[in-house]
């Protein structure tokens, strides 16, 4: 090989060096993004009916509770629990959110008015999202994520209860059967609540 065409390849290299490392620098970037989103919940939103999002990242260093809500469900009645929740600790930092979902028994069939009939009955004013899928490919990508995280602890009917504490991963997480009022579930968000 001449000593020109080493100068040139010797160039070229040099000019690539900086798009090369900045393609590794974005890798890394997405990596590092990739593991956060694993390592907390802060990167998911859940949709409202009204348009407007339940962005996590605007709770960071407060405990939320998620729970996988229907209609027609003989849990039904957990939706008063859980304004119980959300009014006695919602002023110390505690976030309810329920995410309508039919993937259970076909027990959230309806649309969204329905639903608001339905949380308005039981004098719901914690957040509600829109119906979404909770489990299979379709799921919303929060439960997506938590099935990686606990894949024990997936819901398996409606009212399931995921914790999530101040630093975003999840806590704990409760059957439907579990009352929200249950003593398990208030000393775990007890701890986890301002002054």
């Amino acid at each position: 090989m001449s000593i020109d065409r080493r100068r040139v390849l010797a160039g070229a290299a040099a000019l690539a060096a900086p798009a090369v490392a900045a393609s590794i620098v974005g890798a890394a970037a997405v990596a590092q993004a990739a593991d956060s989103s694993r390592a907390n919940t802060w990167v998911h939103a859940f949709a409202r009916p009204n348009g407007e999002d339940i962005r996590l990242i605007a709770h960071a260093g407060k405990p939320i509770l998620i729970v996988n809500t229907a209609s027609l469900c003989g849990y039904t009645p957990q939706y008063s629990g859980l304004e119980a929740l959300w009014t006695r600790y919602g002023p110390r930092g505690l976030l309810v959110i329920g995410v309508p979902s039919d993937d259970f028994g076909s027990q959230e069939p309806g649309d969204a008015a329905s639903i608001d009939h339905t949380t308005h009955r039981y004098g719901v004013t914690f957040p509600i999202g829109t119906k979404t899928a909770v489990r299979g490919p379709d799921a919303h990508p929060f439960y997506r994520w938590a099935a990686i995280e606990r894949p024990r602890d997936t819901p398996r009917w409606n009212f399931h209860k995921y914790l999530i504490d101040r630093d975003g991963r999840i806590a704990a997480a409760f059957a439907s059967a579990v009352e929200p009022t249950d003593p398990r579930i208030v000393s775990s968000i007890a701890p986890m609540l301002t002054a």
